[in-house]
């Protein structure tokens, strides 16, 4: 006679296993960190122009892929820029 599978202990049939993914994955340098550059410039408007939407809004850390330093001086020097009026406040 043929031995019986043994039962999962719910009576459901069992899933096969899936492989276990590292949670953490190394990520990419901040771009001003490849650069090595201390503070962000405010007259750099190119640079300042790609952290910022159509409308004005900067992104967010994770959608720019920034470092939380140069994240924070990102943020001072649009504000400077915007103040200066090298920057529109609205798109």
């Amino acid at each position: 006679m043929a031995r019986k599978k043994p039962r999962n202990p719910r009576g459901a049939a069992s899933k096969p296993k899936r492989k276990k993914r590292s949670r953490f994955h190394e990520q990419a340098k901040c771009r001003f960190c490849r650069e090595k550059t201390d503070e962000v410039d405010y007259k750099d408007i190119n640079a300042l122009n790609k952290l910022t939407t159509q409308q004005g809004k900067m992104f967010s850390r994770k959608r720019s892929g920034n470092c939380a330093n140069h994240q924070r001086s990102c943020r001072r020097a649009v504000k400077r820029a915007r103040f200066i009026g090298l920057m529109p406040y609205v798109g």
